[in-house]
């Protein structure tokens, strides 16, 4: 169900449509913006980070595996496929709760077969279910101002 602003929260995801007009994103300590792994903090004092990753060079699985190691620091173990994503995830997650957003998402996997989009966000969906702490994915379907 959308909220006021047009936002379509589902608990863990969040998609803003390219109609909703772009708010100023929240500002890390001492006003810098946020970046990859900035740390915060969530509604219950715990350490918490953000992330970042642009939809436009995520256009394929290896394009979102490389964004998503070098935007969360991802061990280089990360074997870069669907499995070795939800585990490094959930290890990441028992440290603290974590927000992506994926800005320009229109262009998420758009190079990859019919599907993979939807198996990326199972496997975001399932990770946020099991972890200990809270993922919270935001989808803009355009690029902050």
């Amino acid at each position: 169900m959308a909220d006021d602003a047009g936002e379509r929260p589902s608990g863990w995801l969040t998609v803003v449509p390219a109609t909703v007009a772009d708010e100023p994103e929240p500002t890390g300590a001492g006003g810098e913006e946020p970046c990859a792994s900035a740390p915060g903090a969530d509604a219950g004092g715990r350490s918490a980070s953000v992330a970042r990753l642009a939809g436009a060079v995520a256009r394929t699985r290896d394009g979102l595996f490389a964004a998503l190691a070098d935007a969360l620091a991802l061990p280089a173990h990360f074997g870069r496929n669907w499995d070795a994503l939800a585990d490094v995830l959930r290890d990441r997650l028992t440290a603290g709760p974590l927000t992506l957003h994926v800005d320009d998402a229109g262009q998420l996997l758009a190079d990859e077969p019919a599907g993979q989009h939807a198996r990326f966000l199972a496997v975001l969906g399932d990770v946020a279910a099991e972890a200990p702490h809270r993922l919270r994915v935001v989808l803009r379907e355009r690029p902050p101002r």
